[in-house]
């Protein structure tokens, strides 16, 4: 092999492996951006996390001072129904009242004039 076919393959594998390592920059480039932006996107995700977790928080908070239990709710009922019972048995008591009023009233005879 003469000096000339020499620097001709070596010419040749230094191109190939210089085109390789073009081809391997630009993965490594690609492969840290994309590792950059996963993340910036987990950090944003974290915090839109968090923002969520608080706003839970608020509404648990909220639906805890405005809205009524179970326990509260039958208790609550129970009351109204005994009040609505007591509405009832005055109702019946006053029909009874009416009535003997009513038997009582002395009958005056009819006159024909």
């Amino acid at each position: 092999m003469t000096g000339a076919e020499l620097m001709t393959v070596v010419g040749f594998f230094m191109a190939i492996s210089g085109a390789l390592w073009g081809v391997w920059w630009r993965i490594e480039g690609r492969v840290d951006r994309a590792k950059a932006e996963a993340v910036q996107k987990a950090t944003e995700a974290a915090v839109e996390a968090a923002s969520v977790r608080a706003d839970l928080a608020a509404h648990k908070l909220h639906v805890a001072e405005h809205y009524i239990t179970k326990a509260g709710m039958r208790e609550t009922r129970d009351e109204i129904m005994d009040a609505i019972h007591g509405v009832k048995t005055a109702v019946d008591h006053m029909t009874a009242r009416v009535d003997r009023i009513v038997e009582n009233q002395v009958k005056r005879p009819t006159t024909r004039s």
